[in-house]
């Protein structure tokens, strides 16, 4: 089942990190294998684009059960929803990639590494402009890390790794006023920013490493705004402007965005003159587009649509189907702890009621989660064996036996940890009643029928576990519960990650990382984050062993427990021609043309 939708960490080529919201339904096969649909990266209907097509409006559906939060700088914005209705701005994404997402010249900027230097320049194209017209500068490139790592920001991007950046700590801490590790050759104004390091790591190579930071912000633009108030602001939220393919002209606040070509673009001229990005429930969506209100799903190679309903979507004879393995996954999360705001640090309470490893673990063979995603799935989603898609195959563990369903192994380690039978429920080692308490997202049908199926299972092995609120919780309200830095009212959660493109988990999962909700926090686990970018680790064989590690690790720990992968995928109308979800599709919008005035 997908549930991306609502968290973003790190910039990739296609998306930020993001949290995700539920939307899915559900899947089949087995953990990390079984049968899945085939799909291409691509489709274009039949026929020649037209001018009238090309001069009409191109229909985009944002499939989510909430409205979207509005933020549009990536820097700031942890929404994954939010990324999706802005995508025709760019993001301000600076680098092209190949199929492998690795950073190659010809885009916003050019990336150089030196790791005898400890460097990284990065050196934007003489054409570099804003929609409003404004050039794009050096400061426009570091500005993000100012925003990201200023002690009253808003953004959750940050974490360790940006610690690699000289003087990111001082200035992280307050200590100092600017960031000293990033300098401009020719001025602030000028096109080139050079990062200095304390250490390099083999993840800068690709786009959506945890190091460098991979969009502008407009310095100028937001120049006077505190950084503490940029989120609010009207020019985030009312009138931001882009570096891509498309201007914004008009936002309809939760619900929808409008765009038209943004002249200034140094790329490829869009085609289209009209794109409209609007909202609509999962329950909704097989109507939409049954009554051909949208041309296709956003959100590309992270595009979350209800595999429960992909057979009466595939039906549809109006439209293809388009996908790609997703680089986002369903989790499960236990909170173990709590965030230190004087440190910035994770911390795990050993009294905390989801502290016993054998109790989360009993959860997750108890779950049967494979039972779901054989009724919902479809072969578009299926159980997850480990916290790495397989979308990233030169570090996911396929042999990761997961989580297989084992009522009897469950029961056992509850019997064994001390979670006593005491009439229909089991108390906790004290003998004190234990209720937990489940967080999820408002979704499909499909989904929810999903919840009451994990607690019915819970239940089976004498769990007394509720949901929180005693239903699904609206998806904001969800992740603003979890992010506080200690909550009780959330034991075990629900939720999605639409990861960038470079897997490497320390935003997520780091002792420093503000999305790390369950603040799960170990030596172990910080030494093996870490072993992932170390000097050992620009050696691809030593890279992928260290990373089969931490999701064996992690499954041991059970702190965060995969529930599914997934084909991100959508329908795509007849009329468009040139939809590609590929990598290497580096002007996806500007791509994109139309046989004819409206959806065929």
């Amino acid at each position: 089942m997908s549930k991306r939708k609502w968290l973003t960490v790190g910039i990739a080529a296609v998306s930020v990190m993001t949290l995700a919201a539920c939307s899915n339904g559900k899947s089949s096969s087995e953990s990390g294998a079984g049968k899945h649909v085939a799909m291409s990266a691509t489709y274009s209907g039949p026929g020649k684009a037209t001018t009238a097509g090309n001069n009409s409006t191109l229909k985009v559906a944002e499939v989510n059960d909430a409205p979207f939060a509005g933020i549009s700088s990536p820097t700031l914005g942890t929404n994954a929803e939010d990324t999706d209705v802005f995508a025709p701005g760019g993001s301000g994404n600076l680098f092209n990639v190949t199929k492998n997402y690795k950073i190659v010249n010809g885009g916003l900027a050019n990336q150089k590494i030196d790791r005898k230097a400890k460097t990284v320049t990065i050196t934007l194209r003489k054409d570099a402009k804003w929609s409003n017209g404004a050039k794009v500068t050096a400061k426009d490139v570091e500005y993000p890390y100012e925003i990201i790592g200023n002690k009253n920001t808003t953004s959750q991007q940050y974490s360790s790794d940006f610690a690699a950046i000289k003087g990111m700590a001082a200035y992280h801490s307050g200590k100092s006023k600017t960031i000293s590790g990033i300098t401009f050759p020719d001025g602030q104004n000028g096109r080139t920013a050079v990062i200095h390091f304390s250490r390099m790591a083999p993840s800068m190579k690709y786009a959506g490493n945890s190091f460098i930071w991979q969009t502008v912000e407009p310095y100028e633009y937001f120049k006077g705004i505190p950084i503490s108030k940029l989120a609010s602001s009207s020019k985030v939220r009312k009138n931001p402007i882009f570096t891509g393919p498309y201007k914004l002209d008009k936002i309809v606040q939760g619900e929808s965005t409008s765009w038209s070509p943004n002249k200034y673009y140094y790329g490829k001229k869009p085609q289209i003159k009209h794109i409209t990005i609007q909202v609509v429930s999962t329950n909704n969506a097989l109507a939409a587009f049954k009554s051909k209100k949208y041309d296709f799903v956003a959100g590309g190679p992270n595009a979350t649509m209800p595999s429960s309903q992909y057979p009466k979507f595939k039906k549809l004879s109006d439209y293809g189907i388009a996908g790609t393995p997703s680089m986002g996954y369903d989790y499960f999360g236990f909170n173990v702890g709590h965030m230190d705001t004087k440190t910035g640090q994770n911390v795990m309470d050993k009294n905390a009621k989801m502290a016993n490893k054998n109790l989360r673990l009993a959860m997750m063979y108890a779950a049967n989660v494979n039972a779901v995603e054989q009724k919902f799935g479809n072969g578009v989603s299926w159980q997850a064996n480990t916290l790495i898609p397989p979308a990233f195959k030169d570090v996911y563990d396929a042999k990761n036996p997961g989580f297989k369903y084992n009522m009897k192994k469950a029961k056992s380690l509850l019997d064994k940890a001390g979670y006593k039978k005491k009439g229909k429920w089991r108390t906790d080692p004290n003998g004190k009643k234990l209720v937990i308490h489940l967080g999820a997202m408002q979704s499909s049908a499909a989904t929810e029928a999903e919840y009451q199926y994990y607690m019915q299972q819970w239940h089976k092995a004498g769990l007394d576990v509720q949901m929180t609120t005693g239903k699904p919780m609206e998806m904001n309200s969800f992740y603003s519960t979890l992010q506080k830095p200690k909550q009780t009212a959330i034991d075990v959660y629900l939720a999605a990650w639409s990861l960038s493109s470079e897997p490497t988990p320390t935003q997520i999962y780091g002792v420093d990382a503000t999305f790390n909700m369950g603040h799960f926090a170990t030596k172990k686990n910080t030494e093996l984050i870490n072993s992932l970018n170390s000097s050992k680790a620009w050696n691809a064989k030593y890279r992928a062993q260290q990373y089969k590690k931490w999701q064996r690790y992690m499954n041991s720990q059970a702190a965060y427990a995969p529930e599914s992968f997934s084909l991100a995928w959508s329908p795509v109308n007849k009329r468009v021609k040139g939809y590609s979800v590929a990598p290497t599709n580096n002007e996806f919008w500007s791509n994109l043309s139309l046989t004819a005035a409206s959806p065929k």
